[in-house]
């Protein structure tokens, strides 16, 4: 995965934000568990907001399968993620409250 991320980055709703630094994928299954530790470390206090959405479908087929026969099930969704993307944002915490939370979350 080639480039640097420019879509939306320039907006941000507060101070606190995690930014990616390198490509990946995300699971839709990490992103809610990032998101539900965030919640839990700040204590149900502050806003948080999601930045990323899983869009990509990945098809995975069973080992030992012949060659052929279409596609495989549809396994999981991902988020394509590039350098400088903000994944999430919080307010209305206090500012160690926010670096603990984003730190666990990173």
């Amino acid at each position: 995965m080639k480039g640097i991320s420019y879509r939306g980055n320039w907006i941000c709703f507060d101070r606190y934000a995690l930014q990616a630094l390198e490509p990946a994928w995300i699971t839709s299954r990490q992103i809610e568990a990032k998101r539900r530790t965030m919640t839990r470390n700040v204590c149900h206090g502050g806003k948080i907001w999601v930045r990323i959405f899983p869009n990509k479908l990945i098809r995975e087929r069973p080992t030992e399968t012949r060659m052929g026969s279409g596609k495989g099930s549809p396994e999981y969704w991902v988020a394509i993620i590039k350098p400088d993307k903000i994944l999430y944002e919080m307010s209305g915490v206090a500012e160690h409250i926010a670096k603990k939370a984003i730190s666990i979350v990173a």
